[in-house]
């Protein structure tokens, strides 16, 4: 019997606030930042409708942290025997030997609860979806063994968050929610596609599936740009979709605009056969269209 590599190398002891640490590390717990602005957005849309306690903000916060966490934590459990092949991912917490396979299962299975609970205190439909949009959580960690759309499952799992805002706060599901849903999934769809160029290689050797392995290097662009055009379509249809008390005024539309900028410069820097700026274009530019997004929202909902 071949031995665990998510155990090889591990080291025992340290208590739980280096495995805490180290899983932090491995989920990169400061990624919250690129779907947690727009369920904020979506809290703030809702609280110019009707009130919105602290307590209920700070549930929201929970939440997406809680689910956030549970799904990073069971892809990087699941599959952490392809991340120990991959020179690129090869050095993460538990192929590294930083984190054990127990020690994950427990931090994730502990981020579930506390997601579990979140939603329990927003209303009593967001615990019965729950696990719903724990299935689809999780559940993206193994598409890319057999659809290269696995980047639009991402994209959905982040697209929850603002729905799922919008739940905990109204017990509905609106138009203004399905809009931002759907820009959040395209958008993050159409990075995830960009950000996968650089295991095209790896993956086809090991029979994983995603965009660049199927339409190659090329076709990948034009599907991330494309999906991205979509983002762009969205947000910018989301002030028809407000009612006549809450309108976006023109700040959000130049919010908007410069998102499309962001979009198109990270499209420029990350070309067919240079892939050098694909670090910048993932993390720099897209934290900022999530932070921009936010700020957008609660600008010309206010002005």
């Amino acid at each position: 019997m071949s031995a665990d590599p998510g155990l090889i190398g591990a080291r025992p002891g340290g208590g739980p606030l280096r495995a805490l640490a180290a899983f932090a590390r491995d989920i990169k717990l400061a990624h919250s930042v690129f779907a947690l602005p727009f369920a904020l957005a979506a809290a703030w849309l809702v609280s110019r409708q009707q009130e919105v306690g602290l307590a209920q903000w700070a549930w929201i916060v929970v939440a997406m942290v809680g689910a956030r966490s549970s799904a990073m934590g069971f892809n990087r459990i699941v599959d952490r025997a392809i991340d120990a092949r991959n020179p690129r991912t090869a050095n993460r917490e538990i192929p590294g030997g930083r984190l054990p396979v127990g020690a994950a299962w427990a931090l994730t299975l502990g981020f579930t609860a506390l997601f579990a609970l979140a939603a329990a205190m927003l209303n009593p439909l967001c615990l019965a979806l729950s696990p719903v949009a724990l299935v689809v959580l999780w559940g993206y960690s193994l598409t890319k063994r057999f659809t290269a759309w696995c980047h639009v499952v991402l994209g959905l799992a982040l697209g929850l968050a603002p729905v799922a805002a919008w739940i905990g706060l109204t017990g509905r599901v609106q138009a203004p929610a399905l809009l931002l849903g759907g820009a959040v999934l395209t958008w993050v769809a159409g990075f995830d596609v960009l950000y996968s160029l650089q295991d095209r290689d790896f993956d086809r050797g090991q029979g994983l599936r995603s965009v660049p392995v199927a339409l190659g290097e090329r076709g990948a662009l034009v599907v991330s740009a494309l999906l991205h055009v979509l983002t762009v379509a969205l947000m910018a249809a989301l002030p028809l979709a407000m009612p006549p008390e809450v309108p976006l005024s023109w700040p959000y539309l130049v919010g908007v605009a410069l998102i499309a900028g962001v979009l198109f410069w990270e499209h420029w820097i990350v070309r067919p056969g240079d892939l050098s700026r694909l670090d910048q274009a993932f993390f720099a530019l897209n934290g900022w269209i999530s932070l921009g997004f936010l700020a957008a929202v609660v600008i010309a909902s206010i002005s």
